[in-house]
C-alpha cells in the first residue's frame, strides 16, 4: 500500500492514506517507512517522479538523503555546484544542505531513503530562495 508525505505544523510528518503529494513539480510516493535499529530515528523510502524539465525546488532534508536514479538523468544542485546522475548511478546528500534536483532530457524516476529523526518532515521546502540555477 503505497502512502504519501505531507508537511504538518504539529505533527511534523503526517503520512496520508491517498495519492500520491506533489511537491515543486516531483510526485512523492512513500514506499517504506520504519524505525530503524538507531532509538528515534527512522527511513522513509520514497519514489520520487520528477517530468521532463520539471524540479524540486530547493529544499532541505533533517537527515542525510541516499538515492539511486532508477530511469533518466538528475541535474542535482548542492551549494551551487551541479553533477548530473544517470540511471544506475546513486548520490548522497548530507543532512540539511540546500538543494535541488531537475530533470534533464526526460522524466526521471529516483528512489530516495531520508534518514531521519522520527516524526520530522522527510522534505521541507526552502522559502523565499531562488532557484539554484
Amino acid at each position: 500500500m503505497a502512502r504519501t508525505l505531507s508537511v504538518a505544523g504539529i505533527g511534523g510528518l503526517v503520512v496520508l492514506l491517498s495519492a500520491p503529494m506533489v511537491f515543486g513539480q516531483v510526485k512523492r510516493t512513500v514506499l517504506q517507512q520504519t524505525d530503524l535499529s538507531v532509538a528515534g530515528r527512522e527511513v522513509v523510502t520514497v519514489r520520487a517522479d520528477i517530468p521532463a524539465g520539471g524540479s524540486a525546488g530547493l529544499h532541505t532534508h533533517p537527515g542525510d538523503e541516499i538515492s539511486y536514479v532508477l530511469e533518466g538523468s538528475l541535474e542535482l544542485i548542492v551549494d551551487g555546484a551541479s553533477r548530473t546522475y544517470k540511471a544506475g548511478e546513486a548520490l548522497h546528500v548530507p543532512a540539511g544542505k540546500v538543494h535541488d534536483a531537475k530533470a534533464i532530457g526526460g522524466p526521471v524516476v529516483v528512489i530516495a531513503n531520508y534518514v531521519i529523526e522520527k516524526g520530522k518532515p522527510a522534505t521541507t521546502p526552502v522559502k523565499g530562495a531562488q532557484r539554484a540555477r
